[in-house]
């Protein structure tokens, strides 16, 4: 498994996780409550956390590829989803400084 993480800055932290999680879970297998979450798609997973003021994004997958896709389906909703914002999205892969 590799992963990578990204951390947004926004007092809607909880609110975006929620959203992100309600509109996965029309597809595929999501859990969730106000600080935490868990997307399961077919190429990796994406658990999400909401602390204070900033959404943290973690992504897993078998290979580098599959990771690239789950990123880019987690960061493509989150960017349409905070909209006004205009999150910049840096995913970190896990051992980087």
């Amino acid at each position: 498994m590799i992963a990578s993480e990204a951390r947004v800055t926004t007092a809607l932290a909880s609110r975006y996780l929620v959203q992100l999680c309600k509109h996965f879970r029309h597809k595929i297998a999501v859990e969730y409550d106000e600080t935490r979450g868990r997307a399961e798609f077919a190429m990796g997973v994406c658990v999400m956390e909401a602390g204070d003021g900033a959404l943290t994004l973690r992504c897993e997958a078998s290979d580098a590829a599959a990771l690239a896709q789950v990123e880019s389906i987690v960061g493509q909703h989150l960017e349409r989803f905070a909209w006004k914002e205009k999150p910049a999205l840096i995913w970190t892969p896990d051992g980087a400084a």
